[in-house]
């Protein structure tokens, strides 16, 4: 038996509606169906898969560049849409070119200090 896929990350927050905001009106994921479990929180869907859960936190997290997990990473479909939405959101981001490659990256924090990574490829 092997691993087939990253199934989701979760982010604990002690803001439940900045991190929402963030993933769904920033970077343009949905929220969906989540189980009702006993703790608040949002499943945020991209392409009918719940990819990433929030949960609330009961006490106050750090940043993800503080742990051994550093960032998480998405693929985009459109590069310059997507600039635009964080122009637009007045984010502050840092867009880079892949040595060797025609890929393209940009890397930002969502409001709780978690290190953002979005590639695309053309």
């Amino acid at each position: 038996m092997t691993i087939r896929t990253v199934d989701h990350v979760n982010i604990a927050t002690q803001d439940l509606t900045a991190t929402r905001d963030f993933f769904v009106d920033v970077l343009g994921m949905a929220e969906g169906p989540r189980p009702p479990f006993d703790f608040r929180g949002y499943w945020l869907y991209a392409d009918g898969r719940p990819i990433v859960h929030v949960q609330e936190a009961p006490a106050p997290v750090g940043p993800s560049t503080k742990s051994a997990l550093n960032h998480v990473a998405f693929e985009i479909a459109d590069y310059d849409a997507m600039i635009d939405r964080l122009e637009t959101a007045g984010l502050t981001y840092v867009a880079k070119a892949v040595p060797g490659s025609d890929a393209r990256q940009i890397f930002l924090f969502d409001p709780n200090g978690v290190r953002v990574e979005l590639n695309y490829r053309p």
